[in-house]
């Protein structure tokens, strides 16, 4: 067996995309009718698919996992997010743990949540 990645669902497949292909500098590896492969490992799948496959309805913003990058630079991320998405939600805005390791922990578009941070 092979892990491939985490699919995470999203409301508007193509804002997603852009998404993550404007802030992470992810590239499109598939783009298939609502489903989307992303290098790193990351599936974006549209609402609509995903409900209809499962037959229950999507909890957007639930708290229990996270997308984790890591970027030397985090500062100059921040300013990136701010300027190109400034309405973000912030879990936390950039800050230190007591390890060194410096953190941002934000919403993206559909309430999924992500963590950058520096690496250890």
């Amino acid at each position: 067996m092979k892990y491939k990645g985490t699919l995470i669902v999203v409301k508007d497949i193509e804002k997603s995309k852009q998404y993550y292909v404007d802030l992470f500098g992810l590239k499109v590896i598939a783009d298939n009718d609502g489903n989307i492969e992303l290098s790193g490992g990351i599936y974006l799948q549209e609402e609509k698919y995903w409900e209809k496959f499962l037959n229950k309805e999507t909890a957007f913003k639930n708290n229990s996992s996270e997308l984790y990058f890591e970027e030397e630079n985090i500062e100059t991320f921040q300013e990136k997010l701010l300027k190109l998405y400034p309405n973000t939600i912030f879990v936390n805005e950039l800050m230190t743990h007591s390890w060194g390791q410096k953190v941002i922990r934000f919403y993206d578009l559909d309430g999924n949540l992500i963590e950058v941070g520096t690496p250890v």
